[in-house]
């Protein structure tokens, strides 16, 4: 698929994620989290197209972390930012050591460093004006999400493409939310965007999340639409078909009305 073909699929999606999820006002001040990642730069630059096609009617500003990791060069990216005529921040904040230090190694970095992360963007934009703030979390990621979820938290949750801050005083928006990974990373290959690598993540190859990916990856072989259709179960949750009592009314479910049974212990336990 060419770069034309590839963005216009994208901004299609994102648009209709947008507009589904009433994502983004006229007169938003957008704060777009760039990582340095493949999602992150796809989604700066399909916000900035969209920013200019509505003449902007919302604006947009990125945002970039320093956080300590040896090697990080944000060199490559201040070009880049700087020749789209992108405006941008870099917030410098040494997360990394304290990382390393509090999580025990081969344990799970991504928790503590995403509060941490988040907690300083949080603070940057209520400092600078931001009333939204974007995450570059695709198609797959929310599906993954919920995976992980059920089979290792106990729980039915997942990434919602809209929902308030921690502090509740920001929207934060996940634009990419019906983007399929696959087409992103075709997208950043045509790009060229300077990708800078997370040692902090990219160090842990049996996390999670990739077990439940290659699961998933492994389930599409045989139906292409099982990410989908996954993602679709998202949306269409049936309270009365599932066992959550918060949800739906079991015990008041009844066709007649009568006595609450009492059972005691030799009803239930074999003789």
């Amino acid at each position: 698929m060419s770069l034309y073909q590839l963005e216009k699929k994208l901004l299609h999606y994102t648009g209709k994620a947008i507009a589904d999820f009433r994502m983004i006002k006229t007169g938003d001040r957008v704060l777009v989290c760039v990582s340095g990642g493949k999602d992150s730069f796809t989604m700066l630059t399909l916000l900035r197209k969209l920013e200019l096609k509505t003449n902007k009617k919302f604006t947009i500003q990125a945002v970039t972390m320093d956080q300590g990791q040896p090697g990080w060069d944000g060199t490559a990216l201040r070009a880049w930012m700087t020749d789209k005529n992108i405006p941008f921040d870099i917030i410098t904040q040494d997360t990394y050591s304290v990382v390393i230090d509090k999580i025990p190694e081969g344990k799970t970095y991504c928790s503590l460093c995403s509060r941490m992360r988040r907690g300083a963007i949080y603070r940057y934009a209520e400092e600078n004006g931001f009333n939204k703030v974007a995450l570059g979390h695709h198609r797959d990621d929310l599906v993954r999400t919920l995976l992980m979820s059920i089979l290792y938290g106990g729980e039915i949750r997942s990434m919602p493409p809209k929902l308030l801050s921690d502090n509740k005083k920001h929207i934060v928006i996940r634009p990419l939310a019906y983007c399929q990974e696959s087409d992103i990373i075709e997208y950043a290959k045509l790009q060229q965007y300077p990708i800078i690598p997370c040692n902090l993540c990219g160090s842990q190859e049996n996390l999670m999340r990739v077990k439940v990916r290659k699961l998933i990856d492994q389930l599409a072989v045989d139906n292409p639409k099982v990410p989908s259709n996954i993602l679709h179960a998202m949306q269409s949750i049936q309270p009365s078909q599932l066992m959550d009592k918060k949800l739906w009314d079991f015990k008041g479910l009844e066709v007649e009305q009568g006595e609450d049974l009492e059972l005691v212990e030799d009803d239930v336990m074999p003789a």
